[in-house]
């Protein structure tokens, strides 16, 4: 009832649990669904996820009581494209309804704090090197990895040292690091050693 006196809504059908959500979904083609979580029969999460697969142009924002971190990135994971709880205002409703039309994600504030905060945790990814490493140049970064010396790799490889310190400085330009000890850690963070 809410959403049906506002202008920039157009409420075309409900749904009593998340199996008949689905199926309304594929007879109306609505362009956001505002899903419950806590659903009979199938759940808001699973009905999202099938509703990702099934129609992929239709666009979620999970609306619940609850922002616990499960149910949080659960909904998202699905395909949700926002996360809003019940006690959101009407004019925000109409916001976030507008803004997720537009296929812009909309974020309850504490839910918006847990993505951060989660993100903040994730492993920061390594880039690859600008420039691959010739065969000969991950010979030098393995032996540099196990501490070995430019002479003692040049004996192992059966080059002339000063060939080995041309191989070592290629590999610290093409690494983007400024010696052997930085070079040996980000060849293991890549997995060249």
């Amino acid at each position: 009832m809410l959403l049906e006196v506002q202008p920039e809504v157009e409420v075309v059908g409900e749904a009593g649990d998340g199996e008949e959500a689905v199926r309304r979904c594929a007879e109306l083609s609505p362009d956001v669904v505002l899903m419950d979580l806590r659903m009979p029969v199938l759940d808001g999460i699973a009905a999202t996820d099938r509703l990702r697969v099934e129609q992929p142009g239709v666009r979620v924002l999970a609306l619940t009581t609850f922002d616990d971190d499960a149910d949080v990135f659960a909904a998202l994971r699905a395909g949700a494209l926002g996360y809003l709880l019940k006690d959101v205002s009407s004019a925000r409703l109409v916001e976030a309804l507008v803004a997720a039309r537009r296929g812009e994600s909309v974020l309850q504030p504490s839910v918006a704090a847990k993505l951060v905060a989660r993100v903040a945790r994730l492993p920061q990814e390594v880039p690859p090197p600008v420039t691959p490493l010739s065969e000969r140049e991950l010979d030098v970064v393995r032996l540099l990895a196990e501490g070995r010396s430019n002479r003692e790799i040049a004996g192992r490889l059966f080059l002339a040292e000063g060939t080995v310190k041309n191989l070592v400085t290629g590999v610290l330009a093409k690494l983007q690091v400024r010696d052997r000890t930085q070079a040996a850690l980000r060849a293991r963070e890549l997995g060249l050693c």
